[in-house]
């Protein structure tokens, strides 16, 4: 049973529910999401182009915020989905073999809203996608769906079961793993050649563990001053993406 004032953010058989403009039109239309049924408000229905096969509720603002989690900034707009088909590493690896867009690898980073801001990144500076562990990252949400501002759908998102594993196909595929990590001498812009980048970052708080680190060729750090201790992992993703489209 529910407990008191709990806000669902999953509908039938566990699918998740987003909810905002960019993140529902977003999944509206991606040829690869299976959207379910929308609620809506009158207004926020009468801007979409909705294909007539879809079941559509007309919804007051109450009545959509109970649909979602508490204080959810639904914009009058809520839809219920299907995850997306999981994609293999090596599917996406082919995919840029011929090119030089970066790889984001996440070790355990938990948050969905650094997910999704890290997503968001990802597509702002065209990176081949983002690898995360099965077991230790959030599944798709509303709230990974929101941060991400319409990403969760145009960026490929890898989950695999071993990420050292991991990290050994995307050196085979011709990747530079660099992990970033505060206790390393050089700076990323140091470390980074010509070489195609994946970008290795760590959980929150705990940084990337020891065996991650192992199956990096480098470590490198941000310059940022000493006033801070470290960049929130998403703001650290947005930065190293910048630095590897950025170079000369």
């Amino acid at each position: 049973m529910a407990k008191r004032g709990h806000r669902p953010s999953t509908g039938t058989a566990g699918r998740p529910r987003f909810w905002g403009r960019h993140a529902v039109t977003a999944a509206l239309a991606n040829p690869e999401r299976i959207v379910r049924k929308v609620w809506g408000t009158r207004e926020a229905l009468a801007a979409l182009d909705l294909p007539p096969v879809l079941p559509v509720t007309f919804a007051d603002v109450a009545d959509l915020g109970r649909l979602v989690p508490a204080d959810a900034p639904h914009q009058g707009l809520v839809a219920e989905v299907d995850p997306l088909e999981d994609m293999w590493l090596g599917d996406l690896l082919a995919q840029g073999r011929d090119d030089q867009r970066p790889l984001v690898v996440l070790d355990q980073v938990t948050d969905p809203h650094n997910v999704g801001a890290i997503l968001r990144s990802a597509a702002a500076f065209d990176a081949l996608g983002i690898v995360t562990q099965d077991r230790h990252s959030p599944p798709e949400s509303g709230t990974v769906a929101r941060a991400a501002s319409g990403a969760l759908e145009t960026t490929p998102w890898v989950r695999v079961v071993n990420l050292a594993r991991a990290l050994e196909e995307i050196a085979e595929a011709g990747f530079w793993r660099i992990g970033l990590t505060g206790h390393a001498t050089q700076t990323l812009a140091e470390a980074m050649g010509a070489q195609r980048i994946a970008i290795v970052l760590g959980a929150e708080g705990e940084g990337m563990r020891q065996n991650t680190e192992t199956h990096c060729d480098e470590l490198a750090k941000l310059p940022i001053s000493g006033k801070v201790e470290s960049l929130n992992v998403s703001n650290a993703a947005a930065v190293a993406l910048y630095a590897v489209a950025a170079r000369g």
